[in-house]
């Protein structure tokens, strides 16, 4: 198991994950590795709904790549990066992969020199997981350039205002 290598604790905050990201931050959103029949990603939940309906190529981006390289942490552009949860959208999301992405995601960050990186509460809300389960998984790996945002003013589960 790796730990992270800075010794710092990430940071946990409420707010709007769009605010964070015009101010700036890389967000993360909650994937699966469903493809539509034209091979665009599924978006169809949460902070990944939301991505769709502000930047609406970015299911044709994530498709491409889910398609050529599987499930992934990818780069999607624009600050923005996927952040696996879930096989499908039709399935729960598994602690295995959101592990994994967070292994990525780190490495991601490392690479790109990312200082502030904001993750939605990962396979939480729509995903049906407790933050008390999922919030071990990501303290492992995530250090102080990560903030996990639990949002403000939307319906996690349907990515609508209230």
């Amino acid at each position: 198991m790796e730990q992270n290598n800075h010794n710092l604790v990430m940071h946990e905050i409420v707010g709007d994950i769009w605010q964070e990201h015009a101010e700036g931050a890389v967000v993360a959103i909650t994937t699966s590795g469903t493809l539509t029949k034209n091979g665009k990603a599924v978006m169809l939940r949460g902070c990944a709904r939301q991505a769709r309906d502000r930047f609406p190529d970015l299911p044709q981006i994530l498709g491409e790549q889910l398609l050529n390289h599987g499930r992934h942490v990818f780069d999607l552009g624009r600050r923005i990066v996927s952040f696996p949860v879930e096989v499908d959208s039709y399935r729960n999301p598994e602690l295995g992969i959101i592990e994994a992405s967070c292994r990525e995601l780190v490495e991601l960050a490392d690479y790109k020199g990312w200082q502030k990186i904001v993750v939605p509460r990962p396979g939480c809300g729509g995903g049906g997981l407790e933050w008390p389960v999922v919030k071990p998984v990501l303290e492992r790996y995530f250090d102080a350039r990560f903030y996990v945002i639990t949002m403000q003013g939307t319906d996690d589960a349907t990515g609508q205002n209230w």
